[in-house]
């Protein structure tokens, strides 16, 4: 299978050389790896030039934007710059972050798990953080989910769900859009993959309120809301970031921002959340 991946970087010096190192070692090579150096004024942008002098597959794009951590927006709008400069010969494309070590297997086993099920739409491994010397599951959402940090998609599915929006939420809607279409998704746990920096680490104050934004534009409706509020800031620790989450609904609630999907998406959504909301209380 061919495999397109695209990296957005932002000041990922520290990072960027230990992933593009953990793809030129896979058993199963990408095809093409484009990273979009995204305003960085590091040393990222002579990292990557130097892999792109050894791998023929591997490109740099130097992109200009802004300085502020804009979660969902920054990152989509980076990748996006990755997709123009591709053409249309891959069977997965990928969007990875620039902080990641992929175990060697990774993509040949991706391969097997799409090359298994014609109907697979999104796979991934786990992602890893350090921990007091120990590398433990960074545990921040359900095993069944795709983190953002390591999407693979199959190209029909990719195009079928309307590619990646730039809006915080993007790496839900994504899969919400993805089972609306009837594609399966895929986590493999056999797949450690060691993320370098742990999620949320550069998140700004003004980020926070996003996560509530991002739940009212995919159509989640109050009650969805604050349960979903209520379950990812019990996860992280902090009752304040379930009233930010709310703020951040209610703000964009009272603007009338423009939703990411459709009303008959949104009522699929909302089953769907329903349906898993009444499974956790019913085991």
């Amino acid at each position: 299978m061919n495999f397109y991946i695209i990296i957005p970087a932002h000041n990922e010096e520290d990072c960027i050389g230990k992933t593009l190192e953990s793809l030129v070692k896979q058993t199963l090579l990408p095809k093409n790896v484009v990273v979009v150096n995204d305003h960085s004024s590091d040393g990222t942008r002579t990292i990557v030039e130097d892999y792109a002098s050894k791998y023929s597959w591997i490109s740099l794009i130097n992109s200009k934007s802004s300085d502020k951590h804009l979660p969902g927006s920054k990152i989509i709008n980076a990748f996006n710059k990755g997709l123009v400069s591709l053409d249309d010969d891959y069977d997965i494309i990928c969007k990875f972050d620039a902080d990641l070590i992929f175990p060697e297997n990774y993509l040949k086993q991706l391969s097997h798990h799409f090359n298994s099920n014609k109907n697979l739409g999104m796979a991934s491994g786990f992602c890893y953080i350090k921990k007091n010397s120990t590398w433990i599951l960074e545990n921040l959402t359900n095993k069944d989910h795709i983190r953002g940090a390591l999407k693979a998609y199959k190209k029909d599915c990719f195009k079928e769900i309307g590619q990646l929006k730039p809006s915080m939420g993007w790496d839900t809607v994504d899969e919400l859009l993805a089972k609306y279409n009837g594609w399966e998704i895929l986590t493999d746990e056999t797949l450690h993959v060691k993320h370098l920096k742990p999620t949320g680490q550069s998140y700004n104050k003004a980020s926070k309120y996003l996560q509530g934004e991002a739940m009212y534009k995919m159509r989640y409706g109050f009650w969805i809301t604050l349960i979903s509020a209520l379950k990812l800031a019990t996860k992280k620790g902090s009752f304040e970031l379930f009233k930010d989450y709310m703020s951040g609904y209610f703000k964009a609630k009272s603007n009338n921002l423009e939703f990411l999907v459709s009303k008959e998406e949104g009522q699929f959504i909302r089953s769907l959340r329903w349906d898993g909301i009444k499974s956790k209380f019913q085991q």
